[in-house]
This record gives C-alpha cells, sequence and structure tokens, in this order.
C-alpha cells in the first residue's frame, strides 16, 4: 500500500511538473494585457476605451493578449488554453473573441468563440492577419496594426445578428462537509478541525492551478492533488474520491463563485479596467494564425 501510494504521488509530481512547464496564463486582469511592455500607458488606455464601448453597444466581448513567447506550445494550443481560462463572451452566446500576439514568435492568433464562427471565419480572420495586421507589425507599429485589426474584427461582428446586451446573474454557492468513519475517518476529522490554514492553503493551490493550466485542466490538477494526499496520509479511498471530487469541482466553478481579488487569477485591482472579466463564452479552436 505504502508502495502505490508513494508511486501515485510521484506520478502526480511528474505530471505537474510537466505542465507547469507551458507558459502561465495570465489573470484577465483588462481588456488588453500586455506583458511585453510593448504598448505605451496611451495606447492600452484607447484601445481598452474602444474595446469597452463596443461591448456596450453589441454585447461581444473582444480581449487582446501580448506575450513574449508561447513556446513549447504552438499558438494555438496556447490561445484556446487562455481562451478556456478566461472565458470570453456571454455565456451560451459565445460571442467572444481573443487576439493572441506572441511577440518573440511573430505569430499571431484570432481565437473566435462558438457564436461568432459563422461570421468571423477562418477565412475572414486569416485575412485580416495577414492584409491588415501583419503589415503594420512588421513596420514595427504593433498599436497600429492592433487597433486596425480591431476595427475590422469590429465590422464583421456588427453584420452579425446577436442578442442586446444585458446585465449577468448573481453567482450561485454550495457548501459541504466530510463524513466521519472509523479510526482514519476520524483523524481526517481531526486534521481539518485543527489545522484550518491547511485549506486557506489548498484554496490557494486551487487558483493557482486554475490560473496557469486553465479551467478544465486546472481543476483536474486541484481535485488528483487534494484525493492523492487523503489517500496517502490517511489510507481512505471513499474520501478521498468525495474530497477530490470536491476540489474539483470547486475549482471548475470558481468564476462562477467569484473568487476574492486577493486569490490569483481573479483580478487585478491595480488595472484601470479592473471590473473586467469573462461572462462564460465557449470556445472551439475557430479562427485563425499568422505571422509577420
Amino acid at each position: 500500500m505504502i508502495t502505490a501510494r508513494t508511486s501515485l504521488v510521484a506520478l502526480l509530481l511528474c505530471w505537474a511538473f510537466a505542465a507547469l512547464a507551458d507558459v502561465a496564463v495570465p489573470p484577465l486582469s483588462g481588456r488588453v494585457v500586455d506583458q511585453t511592455g510593448t504598448l505605451s500607458a496611451g495606447d492600452i488606455s484607447a484601445l481598452t476605451q474602444r474595446l469597452q464601448d463596443f461591448e456596450a453597444r453589441k454585447g461581444s466581448q473582444v480581449v487582446v493578449l501580448i506575450v513574449p513567447t508561447t513556446t513549447p506550445e504552438t499558438i494555438e494550443q496556447y490561445s484556446i488554453r487562455v481562451a478556456e481560462a478566461w472565458k470570453i463572451g456571454r455565456k451560451k452566446i459565445d460571442d467572444g473573441v481573443l487576439l493572441v500576439v506572441a511577440k518573440n514568435n511573430h505569430k499571431i492568433r484570432i481565437e473566435v468563440g462558438y457564436g461568432l464562427e459563422g461570421a468571423l471565419t477562418d477565412v475572414t480572420s486569416k485575412r485580416i492577419i495577414d492584409e491588415v495586421i501583419a503589415p503594420k507589425f512588421q513596420s514595427g507599429d504593433f498599436a497600429g496594426g492592433i487597433s486596425v485589426g480591431l476595427e475590422w474584427i469590429f465590422a464583421v461582428i456588427d453584420g452579425e445578428k446577436l442578442p442586446a446586451p444585458t446585465s449577468s446573474g448573481a453567482p450561485q454557492s454550495t457548501r459541504q462537509g466530510p463524513d466521519q468513519r472509523g479510526q482514519n475517518n476520524q483523524a481526517l476529522g481531526d486534521y481539518i478541525d485543527n489545522n484550518p490554514l491547511s485549506l486557506v492553503i489548498l484554496i490557494l493551490v486551487a487558483a493557482t492551478l486554475y490560473t496557469v493550466l486553465g479551467r478544465l485542466t486546472g481543476s483536474l490538477a486541484a481535485g488528483g492533488l487534494v484525493g492523492g494526499l487523503v489517500w496517502y496520509f490517511f489510507g481512505l479511498l471513499p474520501p478521498a474520491f468525495f474530497l477530490g471530487g470536491l476540489a474539483f469541482f470547486f475549482t471548475y466553478f470558481a468564476r462562477e463563485f467569484t473568487l476574492p481579488r486577493w486569490i490569483p487569477g481573479s483580478s487585478d485591482s491595480s488595472s484601470s479596467d479592473s471590473e473586467f472579466s469573462g461572462k462564460g463564452g465557449n470556445f472551439g479552436g475557430g479562427g485563425a494564425s499568422g505571422s509577420w
């Protein structure tokens, strides 16, 4: 039993280190997230205002992300991971668009939500990148390339009939407690009672996994970590499944529970666009990529 537990923990750690080798998904701190310092404060402010005005008028959410690199992933792999984590666009309408620029890789990606794939097609997205954005980038005008690219994206979305903008509903919450069964169950219950800080640490770890790995992968990692630790230290399989499932559930629906602002990835209070967040939109890999 000890050998099996040790092997499980080793497997989880190896998997976690391999996953963390990928570029982290940054917190959604605003409509324009520049991790390279390419855009000036004035550029970010102007672009943010245009994106905010467009969302207020049309309802669709469009976000710009600039990162140094997506290596070892392709820009397609990275952008869908970001889109999955950020949930741009309205829930069940799925009208979000993510414009990703990997500056050191000279790569551009337009990631399109399900609801806009009929209008902002792969062909149209490719043309916007190759004919509009890339020429500006080649001359070093990154702000201009993004600006004119957004104009074309706005024009295409404007031609699509979408529901009018509405306010989102209030989040829901849930709460469950551990079961007590036998001596090991009592030991587990006593540990939780006597070490409440452990729960805080687990919440922080879960939030970090959500941010770094994305919604689904991060939730699976959090659930596996919690379940594996309970099984390893207490030898309790049913509580391990229960608590692991609870950790997965909490992490997966973290945004619906509206995580506090001090948890990594929930928001960035220092940003002028700090109230911005995704509204539950889904992506399926539609869009196009290009280079300059």
